[in-house]
């Protein structure tokens, strides 16, 4: 039995939370995967209910679950997510980017993933005033280049598809903290003869992932470059209501949808849960990994099966132009997993 922990999120994050409830109910009871789900609140709501965006309560349940799911959330987004990220140690934050039938991909036959070191960088919070002027500090460490590295080339393996790891950097201005990152993950590459490995500046990968987007397989980069990177390839693939993320750890993960809590259309039972129903196929494939289960290998294989087949089909919820609503495209998810 699975522990999963589910933060309901803000906006349309209740909404999507039922639709993923549906097919974790329907792979408990169809796949032979069992999970106890329970839910949690974080968010706008949390902090408006309880003074905290991230109560106690969720946090120590958070803790005792084997993985977490959770829904987008508003405005203090940051003071759930980030302090996750930084609590649990959830140091690769793992983006696929896929073309699916009858969306509006730039091509066909997109298929990369972008592995993004997810605990330094930037995003430390390390701002500071002087004067009339303002300054962020930015810290790249070996030890946190090594091991996203590592996790990148183990993604190519498991990928085993073009095998290859592009690692994206802007070393030849910062030539300190990018020099580092770049010259670390080379001599990582070469524990991995199997793998092909290139160094690409980041404006450069910017370009080609619009110009030749299909040459990419796995992208290792740093915080701030592979947050933006990962929205401009969800975008190359037609959009974020595809795009699912995982952030992981040594022991724990956490799933997420990439998009946002989209507060205009909550409540509609328009919004489209690809994004999230994908993020639980990552977990279980996840699962299936950490606990070399193939029964959580065959569930995440059948789910996204499910997902392609139904928009190849030309299914699609009435946010992005189809006629289904978030009820009815689950429901067409879990016929078809079934």
């Amino acid at each position: 039995m699975y522990k999963i922990a589910l933060i309901t999120g803000d906006g349309i994050g209740p909404e999507l939370s039922e639709s993923v409830i549906s097919v974790l109910d329907t792979v408990n009871d169809k796949l032979g995967v069992k999970v106890e789900i329970t839910k949690l609140e974080a968010g706008d709501a949390a902090l408006q209910k309880t003074g905290k965006a991230l109560p106690d309560q969720t946090l120590d349940t958070i803790k005792k679950s084997d993985a977490c799911l959770k829904a987008p959330v508003g405005e203090s987004a940051a003071d759930v997510i980030v302090v996750l990220r930084r609590l649990l140690d959830l140091y690769a934050n793992i983006r696929p980017a896929k073309s699916y039938p009858n969306m509006p991909a730039l091509k066909e036959n997109i298929d990369m993933v972008i592995v993004r070191e997810n605990t330094e960088d930037l995003y430390t919070g390390m701002e500071f005033d002087v004067g009339d002027t303002c300054i962020a500090l930015r810290s790249i460490s070996k030890s946190a280049s090594e091991r996203i590295a590592k996790h990148a080339f183990e993604t190519a393996i498991r990928r085993d598809q073009k095998r290859k790891v592009t690692c994206v950097h802007k070393s030849n201005v910062m030539r300190k903290t990018d020099g580092l990152f770049a010259k670390t993950c080379e001599n990582i590459s070469k524990n991995y003869p199997q793998i092909a490995f290139e160094h690409m500046y980041v404006d450069a990968c910017a370009m080609n992932l619009i110009r030749q987007p299909e040459a990419f397989d796995v992208i290792v980069t740093t915080n701030l470059f592979g947050d933006i990177l990962s929205d401009e390839a969800s975008q190359v693939v037609g959009g974020l209501g595809m795009a699912p993320a995982a952030n992981i750890g040594d022991r724990f993960a956490l799933f997420e949808p990439v998009h946002g809590a989209a507060f205009d259309i909550a409540g509609k039972d328009i919004a489209n849960p690809s994004s999230f129903i994908l993020s639980a196929k990552m977990m279980f494939e996840w699962l299936g990994t950490k606990n070399n289960d193939k029964s959580c290998h065959d569930a995440a294989r059948k789910i996204e099966d499910a997902v392609y087949g139904i928009v190849k089909e030309g299914i699609k919820t009435k946010d992005i132009g189809g006629n289904k609503s978030t009820k009815e495209f689950t429901q067409n998810v879990i016929s078809r997993i079934t």
